[in-house]
Parts: C-alpha cells; structure tokens; sequence
C-alpha cells in the first residue's frame, strides 16, 4: 500500500484512536508499525483474534493488563553482560508477571473457546520460576533486607549503628544547645555533624566538615561518634558491595532466557493490542467485516472514524461485483469527499485488521493499493495550476492502478473548460472501466450524469440536499443523480421572481424535464431507504433477542450438565464405597477359601459395573498428573490387593485402568497398585537428586502465592535440601494472608523430626509473615 493514501487519508490520526486503550510498550509500537496487509488469511486470523477476545469477556470479564515499558535496550544490555540497575530488573520482573497473570486468565476462563488467540497463548513461555528470584526487589526497584543473608546482617548492623549514633547526638545536642547555632542534628559528608557557633567550636572536640557561608557556624562530628561513623560507612560499602553481587549473580541467571522475555513481551503486547481492539469495537459499535476477493464492497452505516460520533451520519455504500464505477453527484460541502474518503479508509482499516464503524454484514474487498486524488494540491514551487497538480497526480495514477486496486477522484476534472473538463473526466473513467479497476468519483458536470446512466457497470449517486432546511444532509442516494438547486435556492433566499423566471428560460425543457425525473426519483429512494432502515431495525432487535436467548440457553445446558456431573460423582461415590467393602469381604474369602483369582475378579467386575462412569480419559491435567507419577501404558505396577505383578494397558473413560496379571484381566483404580520404577527411572532420580544436593540452598523460602498443595509440597522439598545441605537455620516467608498457608507450616515443622525449634521472625523480618527454623 502506497504511502501517500494513508497520509491523505489520515490513516495515522484513526490508529490514535487506539493508542490510549494499551497499556503495554510492545503494544503501543505494534500500533505504530502497523500497516495495510493483503494477505487474507493474515487479515482473517487478526478479526478473528478480536471476535475471541470479545467471547471471552462478554463471558469471564475484561483482561485486566498493568503498564510496562520497553526492555529492548534492557535485554541488550543484559545479553552483553552489562550491569542493570535495580528498576531495569523490575521492568523485567512487571513482563514476566503479566504474563503469568495472562496465562492464568485465561486459564480460568470458563464457558468460551479461544482457538485463535490460543495459537498466541502457546507461544508464551512460562517463566514462573523467574519471579521467585525478582522477587527481591520492591517495586521501585530496591532490594529487600532479606535478598540475601549477608545484606540481612550488613543492613541490621547499619541500623544499629545509625541509632547509636542518633542517641549520642541527641544526647550532645540536648547538652550543648547555648554552644549551637540552630536545634538540629544535619548531614555533611554523609556524616552526622553538629551545626557549632564559630565562636563556641572548642567547647565541642571534633572534626569540622564544613562552614556556613557567613563562617559563622562550624558543622562539626564529635569525636564521640566518629568511630561509629567510620563503621558506618565501612558497612554501608559492604551493603554496595554485596548489592552489586547480588545484581551480577541475578543478571547472569537471567541472561539464558533473555530470548523467552523478549518474545513474551512481544506475545504480551500483541494481547493488548487485541484487547484495545475490542475496546474500540465495543466503544463506537464497530464490526468486523467479511473479506472477499470478488471486488464486493458492501458497508451498512458506514461512517467516518474522524467525524465526531454525534455529528456524522451513517450511509450505506453498495459498490458489489456488478458495479466498476460510482459517480457521485451534489453541492459542495455535501459530503461527497467524506464519502469518498469513508470508502477508501474503512478499507484500509480492514485490510489492517482493525474493526470499522460499520454495521455487522459489512464486506471489504482486499486490494493490492488505493489511489486517490483528492484536495488541492496546488504547487506554487513547481509553478502549476490547480488543475495542473490534479493531472499530474492523475496520470501518476493511471499508470500505476491494475484491476486489483481501488481508485478515489475528488472534482475529476475540475479547474478548466467545464466542457473540456466533463470529456477528460468521462475518457479517465471509461479508461479505467474498460482496465476493470474499481473506481469512485465526484464532480459537478451533468455530461457525468448521462455517462452514468447509459454505461454498464456505472452507476450514479448523490448527496441529498434538504431545500426546506436550506442545508444538506449528507445521506449518500445511490442510483439518483444529483439535481441542480440553484434557482429554488435563489428564490427561497430572496432573488426576485422576474430574474429567477428568465433564467428558467434560459434552461431547456429536456433539463427541467430531467430535474423533475430526478426529484421523483429522490422520493422513491428516500421511501425504499426509509423502509430499509425500518427492516434493519427489526433485524437488530431480532439478532440482539436470539443472542440473548442462545446466552440463557446456553447458560441453562452449562448448569444441567453441572448437576448432571454432580449426581454422577455423589453416585459414584456412593457405590465406590460399596464396591470397597465388597472387595474387603472376597479378600476375607480368598484369605479363608481356596477361590480362585479369576473367580474374584469376575465378582468384584459385577459390583464395578453398578457404578456410573465419567470420562476422565480427556481430562488434561489429570493426565498430566499421571504422566509425573509414571503411569503410562505399558508401566510394571504391584496390584497390593493381590500381592501380584502386572503391566498397565490402557487408561479407561471412568479414569481406571485396564491391568493385565498374567492371564488375567481387570480394571483397577490407582489406589490399588504401585509404579515399580526401572533400574533407568531410579538411576535418573539419583542423578537429579545429586544435582539438587550440590547445588546452592538458600536459607529462605518463600511460600506467597502459592496454592496449599503446592506450597506443602514446596516446604516437604525445601526441608529435605536444607537438611542435606547442612543449614542450620531457615526461614520459610509465608505471608499473613488468611493463615492457611501460615498454619499449615507450624504444623509441618511441628511434627517434622528434624526440626529442633521454630518461632515467628522479628518484626523486621517479616513478624507474623514469616517462620525462622532451627534444623538439628
């Protein structure tokens, strides 16, 4: 798409329109790179991207997405091992939050189906354990006393002697007030000082750091604090020091992913961008338009995106596959260069992906470019005329449009010999109609009309003109020349009757035949319009009724089934219970008589069969879970309640599993056998438990935000590492929250025979929100 029909048509104003609705830097350079695309189904999966997003909020609410700011210098830095500050490190921390959080939505979404924006959603990279380590950082970017142990014990020696310091100066400013200049304690060279009278600076031993400018106060550090000075800034060194390790170490754990965090960004900010989409669409009643190659352009209330939505007026534009041109006729400031423009923006808009206000049931036709002349484009530098600099740009035009372009003249033809000027204008059309390019064109010659009416595949159209209001009102009347007003005008504006009946005369009766006709004609169209419009309310009133109704429905199907899967599970239950007892009194039998296994088997498959079955065999993250635990077909397991080997076959609908003992075949749950793991899976687990052992533990776990079985899990696994890696004190940051989580690691470390004592962290660690462990 050529670069100058989007600047004549200000294609860059109408992405302005979306820039406020994103919230993300990769969003908000999206919009700026983006332009016209002819590729359809590039064009297709970008509508249907919103069509999802619109689904899934209507049916889970809006996607909420919190502000982030560009890392691409960020990750340069990081990939050339450059140092980053703290905030740099919080940037990456917010990217990588929201796309967990992004994920998690989604996640939970229910009732809705998002296959297009799931192929977005796949790419993302779960960086989760990521966040532990930025975890450090509060959100301006400072690290937390508890980043490390060693910053822990810098920090709190850095307080203790910051309030030594502050109460042997309060105690000499208390003591020596006659000897000061003013009732403060002040900094200078970091230091705390004094601010002495000049005259008074013997009375108080020290070492002088400044002078006031009238060299009459002295700012002196006594010497009862200098010592503790000095600790004071050996500590805060230390504190930069281990800040700056901190920093190196957590850059380089970053680094192997630099590439993942640069595409969720990029992931994350497409996400917004849709989500701007919507709200856009949702906003101004917009639609998503049907794409077609057949040269259809069908837009129902189409309007113009910069007029003011108060003040535009909708129209329906019919330029389909049997129309080549649109010749459009009407006073000036009528409207016909907003029509023009409308038409040749609200495709550029659809070939960009971008929803367009217009009614659903709109069709836009891909085009390969969009040529227009439109405006004056007068040079005064290149000496040429008005109609010159038309010409110019025209010729540039049909040199360059094919059959698979769309071309927007304003005034053809204007700015010379009006009959000159009508011979030009009907020559270029019927060149292009003759070259099939679609085409639409304004002016004011009447020879345009005639071509317009006896051409095939022309049609015309006009701006209707109210000349009871004296005004006109910008509804686009297809198949209806535009007539002259001129002398109704004049007489309702005042002219005298005599002039206006010359002039009269001075027109043909063919002419005023031909008025007459084209008023007739205005008053069917605006009748058929009219009529139409009603219909399409009626439509609309139908469509909204029937979404509302498939919305209850639907609604109504989703709480069957829940209360369906409900009665399903409580009778399952029910009959599991009876089925365990069963299976308690045959193992008393088989105990006590000589049955045989088959024998059993075929009993306990009759009271198995009473039980209703759910099919769990789809169920992802159950098959997940079993996939961790080993259970695949083909696995070796010990059936417990016979004491017997077996091998697993297949995984059933009702979530058992079909298990083959010897000749013997029968359908067990996982409660009743174990995974005997290979001489190859064991050696595996040794290999990575070695690894864990090796590698550094660090003396803090952090818990927030994790549900309760992961959090358990965690702390069983945490406890276990710190105890091979011979830490003797540990702290586990559980948060305050509802106490759950916090409960349930008293009671873990209660019962835990490796843990000798445990107690909540001082205040200034934490307090209630975090739990410091002794370990034996």
């Amino acid at each position: 798409m050529n670069k100058k029909i989007l600047q004549i048509l200000e294609y860059d104003k109408v992405k302005e329109q979306f820039m406020n609705a994103l919230t993300t830097a990769q969003g908000q350079k999206e919009l700026s790179d983006l332009v016209p695309l002819t590729d359809k189904d590039k064009i297709q999966l970008l509508f249907d991207e919103v069509a999802d997003f619109r689904l899934l909020t209507q049916e889970n609410g809006l996607l909420n997405l919190g502000k982030t700011n560009d890392l691409t210098e960020i990750l340069r830095r990081l990939e050339l091992e450059a140092s980053l500050s703290g905030k740099e490190f919080v940037e990456i921390k917010k990217v990588i939050q929201l796309g967990i959080n992004i994920q998690r939505f989604f996640d939970e979404a229910e009732n809705v189906e998002t296959p297009s924006l799931n192929i977005t959603l796949e790419k993302l990279v779960d960086l989760s354990g990521l966040i532990k380590k930025l975890e450090i950082f509060d959100n301006a970017g400072s690290l937390y006393d508890n980043a490390s142990l060693e910053l822990m014990h810098i920090r709190s020696s850095i307080k203790s002697h910051q309030s030594e310091i502050r109460k042997i100066m309060q105690e000499m400013l208390t003591k020596n007030l006659a000897s000061l200049s003013e009732n403060v304690i002040t900094i200078r060279n970091d230091r705390q000082v004094l601010p002495v009278k000049a005259e008074n600076k013997n009375k108080i031993a020290g070492v002088v750091h400044d002078m006031s400018a009238s060299g009459q106060t002295l700012y002196i550090e006594p010497n009862a604090v200098v010592s503790l000075n000095n600790k004071l800034n050996q500590k805060r060194i230390e504190e930069r020091q281990e800040i700056t390790r901190i920093y190196r170490e957590l850059a380089e754990e970053l680094k192997p992913y630099s590439f993942d965090i640069r595409q969720n960004a990029w992931l994350i900010g497409h996400i917004d961008f849709v989500r701007a989409k919507y709200l856009y669409l949702a906003a101004n009643k917009a639609s998503l338009p049907a794409l077609t190659n057949d040269k259809d352009i069908i837009l129902f209330a189409a309007r113009h995106p910069l007029i003011d939505a108060k003040m535009v007026v909708a129209n329906d534009i019919k330029f389909d596959r049997t129309l080549n041109t649109i010749v459009i006729t009407g006073p000036n400031t009528g409207g016909k260069t907003i029509t023009l423009k409308t038409v040749g923006l609200l495709t550029i808009l659809a070939q960009s992906g971008l929803p367009i206000l217009a009614d659903d049931g709109s069709r836009i036709h891909l085009f390969d470019d969009i040529f227009a002349d439109i405006g004056d484009e007068q040079s005064i530098e290149q000496s040429l005329s008005t109609f010159s600099s038309h010409m110019t740009n025209i010729v540039q035009i049909l040199a360059q449009a094919d059959e698979n372009s769309l071309v927007l003249f304003d005034e053809l033809g204007a700015g010379t010999d009006p009959k000159e000027g009508a011979a030009l204008a009907i020559a270029i059309l019927e060149n292009l109609r003759k070259r099939n390019v679609k085409t639409m064109a304004s002016t004011h010659y009447p020879e345009l009309k005639a071509y317009g009416v006896k051409t095939q595949q022309v049609i015309n159209a006009s701006m209707e003109f109210n000349i009871d209001k004296m005004q006109p009102t910008y509804h686009l009347q297809l198949g209806v020349p535009g007539r002259s007003n001129a002398l109704e005008i004049s007489r309702r504006l005042g002219l005298p009757e005599t002039i206006i009946s010359e002039a009269g005369q001075q027109i043909s009766g063919s002419e005023h035949d031909v008025n007459q006709m084209i008023e007739k004609l205005e008053e069917k169209t605006r009748e058929v319009i009219e009529s139409s419009r009603n219909i399409k309310k009626i439509e609309r009133e139908n469509q909204s009724l029937h979404k509302d109704l498939t919305k209850v429905y639907n609604q109504i199907n989703r709480e069957r089934d829940f209360e369906l899967e409900k009665a399903q599970k409580e009778a399952q239950e029910v009959v599991k219970k009876a089925s365990l007892e069963a299976q308690e009194i045959l193992k008393n039998l088989n105990d006590k008589a000589a049955l045989k296994p088959h024998e059993i088997i075929a009993a306990r498959k009759e009271l198995e069969g009473l039980a209703p079955t759910i099919d769990f065999s789809k169920n992802k993250v159950l098959k997940k879970a079993k996939a961790q635990r080993g259970l695949k077909q083909g696995a070796e397991v010990n059936v417990t309640s016979y004491g017997q080997r077996g091998k697993l076959i297949r995984l059933e609908k009702d979530g058992r599993w079909t298990v083959q003992m010897g000749s013997i075949t029968t359908r067990l749950s996982e409660e009743e056998f174990e995974v005997i793991e290979t001489p190859e899976q064991i050696q595996a687990k040794t290999k990575n438990v070695s690894k864990k052992v090796t590698s550094k533990v660090k003396a803090q776990l952090d818990l927030r935000g994790m549900r309760y079985e992961e959090a358990e899990l965690e702390l069983d696994n945490y406890i276990d590492q710190a105890l091979l890696a011979n830490l003797i004190q540990i702290t586990i940051v559980h948060g305050i929250g509802t106490g759950v989580i916090r409960e349930m690691v008293q009671k873990k470390l209660q019962k835990h025979r490796h843990i000798k004592s445990y107690e909540y962290a001082p205040i200034n660690a934490g307090g209630s929100g975090a739990t410091i462990a002794i370990l034996k």
